[in-house]
């Protein structure tokens, strides 16, 4: 697994996660073998503000760079523990569009159902220590 920690410079205007202050905090997760990433955004107050979970393919490093192919969908997990899915219609389109085959759906859809079983039972990285009571 590797972490990296990233700030926001400017104020983002996202269409799933609202408007995003400049000086948010992002610590990002990627596993080498897993079908996605997770990012835990804290407030520049260092106030927990959400998760945000990319299902795609496990990345690459290539020197000082890492790349992954995002699969579109997403899953948000707020303070209050309500778990949003967002762009599986651009998935269900890519798919065809791009001829995925049958073992990267069946990846993508085992993904969303890994990161939903992590989040209940609150494993890392959506454990007590990391996510608020």
């Amino acid at each position: 697994m590797m972490v990296f920690i990233g700030e926001f410079d400017e104020d983002v205007a996202h269409p799933g996660l609202g408007p995003i202050a400049r000086g948010t905090v992002s610590r990002e997760y990627y596993w080498l073998d897993r079908w996605y990433n997770i990012f835990r955004f804290s407030e520049p107050d260092g106030k927990f503000r959400n998760f945000y979970c990319n299902v795609a393919m496990p990345p690459d490093v290539v020197g000082e760079t890492l790349d992954y192919i995002d699969l579109d969908i997403d899953l948000i997990v707020w303070p209050d523990k309500t778990v949003e899915t967002l762009d599986e219609d651009d998935f269900a389109a890519n798919s065809a569009r791009f001829n995925y085959p049958e073992s990267v759906k069946m990846n993508a859809f085992s993904a969303v159902q890994e990161l939903r079983h992590l989040i209940e039972i609150r494993q890392f990285p959506f454990d007590i220590e990391t996510f608020p009571s």
